[in-house]
This record gives C-alpha cells, structure tokens and sequence, in this order.
C-alpha cells in the first residue's frame, strides 16, 4: 500500500493518523517533492477507475492560470489533462492510497481510508 500525501494537508495528515492506528503497512510518496511521471499518473487512474478531471484540484492557482475549468473533459483531451497533472503536482486531489488488490481510491474521509484498508 502507498499514500500519496502533502504533508500540509490536514486530510493527508488525518489519513496517516487512521493508517497508523490500524496498524497498516504502507510507504508515503510525498508527490510534491516526488512528482509522479505521466505513466504513473495513467496508472492510478485506472486504479481509481477515474478521469483526470476528477482528480485535479480545480480551485488551485495553477489551475486558475490554466483556466482548467474551460478545458474539455473528453478523451483527446486526456493525455492534456495528464501532462497538468504532471507539470503542477499541487493540482492532485488527496491522498491518493493505492490497495494492495490493485485498485486505489482517494482517501479523504475515513470511510475511503478503512475501504482501502479492506482491499
């Protein structure tokens, strides 16, 4: 199991907490520092079974200076929203845990956390 976290970020912060009190084996990939690579990217949005607009933070600065909210949210603009993703790690939704059954889900309730645990 890996968590992709911000250290900032008190819903990262509180998922650590959760992950910690149950006792789960896991690896933190602090993705700002870390940058995932666009394959990586690809990879946990099929574990999500999502879109990369439904991952982005759209609220971000770096967003807003792309002006994301206007992007097309179809298929040729995939590989685009990707390279954002890429390019502006802030704009990843988080945490992002993978399970050890090979999905992921984003962990920002204790529900989406414990549904990871029970992967």
């Amino acid at each position: 199991m890996e968590i992709w976290i911000n250290p900032a970020c008190s819903k990262c912060r509180s998922a650590i907490s959760l992950l910690d009190a149950e006792g789960a084996d896991y690896t933190v990939r602090r993705y700002l520092e870390d940058v995932p690579s666009e394959d990586e990217i690809r990879d946990v949005l099929d574990r999500l079974g999502l879109e990369p607009w439904d991952i982005t933070r759209t609220q971000e600065d770096a967003a807003k200076e792309l002006g994301l909210k206007e992007w097309a949210r179809d298929e040729t603009s995939r590989d685009h929203w990707i390279k954002a993703l890429c390019e502006h790690p802030r704009l990843i939704q988080r945490p992002i845990i993978t399970a050890e059954d090979g999905t992921a889900v984003v962990g920002r309730t204790e529900e989406a956390v414990r549904d990871a645990l029970s992967r």
